[in-house]
């Protein structure tokens, strides 16, 4: 893989994560204010959102880097309404604004509750017509091993995946804060946090089993398409055997700690400690294998023709 490559892989992988945590705490905020009450859900999830930002902004600085010149940006606007590479461009930098206007009326508490819950779910939206985009940017004749469902597919776990892993590592760490700064305020949002990061450590081992399930069935795949295809598949179990395994091995270890994680969620004090470090392996290993998914993405692609 050259440098633009390598740039492209940190664009979509930190893209669809930012997109994905941005889901995942409004969904634990509408969690939240059914129980106990918007207040809360802000307290608990307000600084945590300000991860996402920071995170879109690396990504699309990676994305620069991807171009010959970064100012051919702006030449992505005319061509929107027919070409997906210019739609994932433009709803990349609508996310990162809205995002980061949404960031904004939470922590300064602009607008009444309606209308920045509405913002928030309009982001989310925007996030995933982005996720949906760069899918497609790849589903090119010309390249069989990226012209599969899969490709869509994938993208949308990791966003999914990542970003749930993402945002519970963040009200953890959030918690942790708490904890030093006002430990009876810690203490009344124990149980919401605890059902809360359950929710989502349930939902990362399901994708996990999605991302089992795909890969066997777009290698059976490739091996149906023709000799292109079947050249990408020569090298992902070839010179990029070990790569896979080592991917395969971090993603079955990442699911092995989550649900390690749910048998020893509990609310006592003593387990609290082991519980973030189990959260925060399960995040670092997942997060190891979905960039070498994604390094195997772009480096086993073999082009038809020319």
């Amino acid at each position: 893989m050259n440098t633009r490559e390598w740039a492209l892989l940190i664009f979509t992988v930190l893209g669809q994560l930012a997109v994905g945590a941005l889901l995942v705490l409004m969904v634990v905020r509408a969690y939240i204010s059914s129980k106990a009450g918007v207040d809360e859900a802000d307290r608990m999830t307000g600084r945590p959102l300000f991860m996402i930002v920071p995170i879109m902004a690396v990504a699309l600085l990676a994305s620069l880097l991807h171009l010959s010149n970064p100012f051919n940006i702006m030449r992505a606007v005319p061509n929107l309404g027919s070409s997906w590479l210019s739609r994932e461009v433009v709803f990349s930098v609508v996310f990162m604004i809205m995002a980061s206007l949404f960031t904004l009326m939470q922590w300064r508490k602009l607008g009444t509750n309606g209308l920045r819950t509405a913002i928030g779910w309009l982001t989310v939206v925007i996030g995933l017509v982005q996720t949906y985009a760069m899918g497609m940017v790849y589903m090119i004749r010309t390249q069989p091993a990226w012209n599969t469902l899969a490709t869509p597919i994938t993208f949308f776990v990791t966003t999914f995946l990542l970003g749930a892993l993402a945002a519970a590592v963040a009200l953890i760490a959030d918690d942790t804060f708490l904890k030093k700064k006002d430990a009876k305020a810690a203490e009344n949002q124990s149980g919401l946090l605890h059902d809360s990061l359950r929710g989502i450590m349930i939902t990362a081992i399901i994708l996990l089993g999605i991302e089992f399930l795909v890969l066997p069935i777009y290698m059976a795949f490739l091996a149906t398409q023709g000799s292109a295809a079947l050249e990408s598949l020569r090298l992902m179990m070839g010179s990029f055997g070990l790569t896979l395994a080592i991917r395969l091995l971090l993603i079955f270890l990442g699911a092995g700690v989550l649900v390690t994680y749910l048998l020893r969620n509990a609310s006592s004090g003593s387990q609290e400690k082991a519980l973030a470090t189990l959260a925060y392996s399960a995040f670092l290993l997942v997060l190891a294998g979905e960039v070498m998914g994604r390094f195997l993405f772009y480096a086993t692609q073999v082009r038809i023709g020319l």
